[in-house]
């Protein structure tokens, strides 16, 4: 989930492109097609060569030339120490919760992901272009396919499921009950067109709508028109409050800087109005979630911060030692589980004691669950 903000960080960072490459795409040598971002597609440049008002940067994903030095990296904001163990927040968690290990997969697997009412999980599959149900036993069954590098997955009260696909002609599709494009453009342009690192987070209202965010925040109407909402930049996870009254997202110019979770106030048409910095983060802020009374939790770092509506700080959820965390989600039969992915090049050193090499590598596979005093909001799955 944490691809867009890297367009908003290259400049400020200094950081090479190159590394956007994913692992797929090196291991593979593949040029083109489904479990490839767009960017990453040879045919982009002539795609986006056809954008009218949108015109995302050039970037060279070319490696600096010999003898060429990269720019100096700004320094980066004070070090957060997280606490070591969990700590106890009054109605959210008890001190002392313990993670625990319930799927993991080696490749740029389990953003977005998605708690279903039978106790499992929707995980989207970027390498391989399928959304995963993993079940309470930690086995894994394939929910949807051909998801052109499907990426977050969101589902709103009515149960429609919604998916970002990242790959080449970038949209917003509904994969249940029925599978069709929901939006593929933006003011007549490619929603390629919006920005270099692609769709990123999505949140599915009952409506039919869906906010999404890529560089920018948007919202796709149900009948497809996508509209620009607001002046955030640096978007990343986005949720709806559970009476869908507030919409929340997450914006930062930098992984290393503090970033804010942003508010805003949902029209009865689905517009946004009323931006507001509700609080400031630890550092950038990822993936998102919200609980039956209205608490906010996002992925930052090692930790789950813990957000009363108004915007106040409760307390943080660290996750293991060491793990970066991107998304999160409640989940369990009674939605008293909360369920977070890490990423996998931190996994892999085996810091919930699986063997060493269970993991090598990727943006993410490592699905965790923890036991919570809070419930997740049980009138929508996310």
């Amino acid at each position: 989930m944490r691809s867009t903000v890297f367009a908003a960080m290259l400049t400020a960072l200094g950081a090479t492109a190159v590394l956007a490459v994913t692992q797929a795409q090196a291991a593979t040598k593949r040029t083109e097609g489904p479990g490839l971002k767009s960017q990453e597609d040879s045919r982009w440049d002539a795609l986006v060569a056809t954008c009218q008002k949108n015109h995302p940067a050039k970037i060279n994903f070319a490696p600096p030339a010999a003898g060429r030095r990269r720019a100096a990296p700004r320094p980066a904001a004070p070090t957060y120490k997280p606490p070591a163990h969990v700590q106890a927040i009054p109605d959210v968690i008890d001190a002392n919760a313990h993670w625990r290990h319930v799927w993991s997969e080696s490749g740029n697997n389990a953003d977005g992901i998605v708690g279903l009412p039978d106790g499992s999980v929707l995980v989207a599959q970027q390498d391989n272009s399928d959304v995963l149900r993993i079940d309470p036993q930690g086995h894994a069954h394939v929910a949807y396919q051909d998801t052109n590098t499907g990426g977050a997955v969101s589902i709103n009260k009515k149960g429609e499921v919604f998916i970002v696909e990242r790959g080449l002609h970038e949209g917003i599709w509904e994969l249940a009950p029925q599978h069709k494009i929901l939006a593929l453009s933006y003011e007549g342009d490619p929603i390629d067109c919006l920005g270099n690192f692609g769709l990123n987070d999505l949140t599915a209202a009952s409506n039919g709508g869906v906010y999404f965010t890529v560089g920018g925040l948007y919202y796709a109407a149900p009948d497809g028109t996508v509209t620009k909402e607001g002046d955030v930049s640096g978007t990343n996870g986005v949720i709806l409050s559970p009476d869908e009254k507030t919409l929340y997202v997450t914006s930062a110019k930098s992984f290393t800087m503090p970033g804010n979770l942003v508010a805003f106030d949902v029209q009865p048409d689905g517009q946004l109005t009323n931006e507001h910095v509700l609080a400031q983060l630890i550092t950038s802020g990822d993936g998102s979630t919200v609980d039956s009374q209205g608490r906010i939790y996002v992925t930052n770092g090692s930790v789950i911060e813990v957000l009363s509506p108004d915007g106040m700080m409760l307390g943080v959820i660290p996750g293991p030692k060491g793990d970066d965390l991107i998304s999160v989600a409640f989940g369990g039969k009674d939605k008293h589980t909360l369920f977070a992915v890490g990423l996998a090049k931190k996994f892999h050193h085996g810091s919930l004691g699986l063997p060493s090499d269970t993991m090598q590598g990727g943006q993410g596979g490592e699905l965790i669950a923890i036991h919570t005093v809070a419930q997740g909001y049980e009138g929508r799955a996310k």
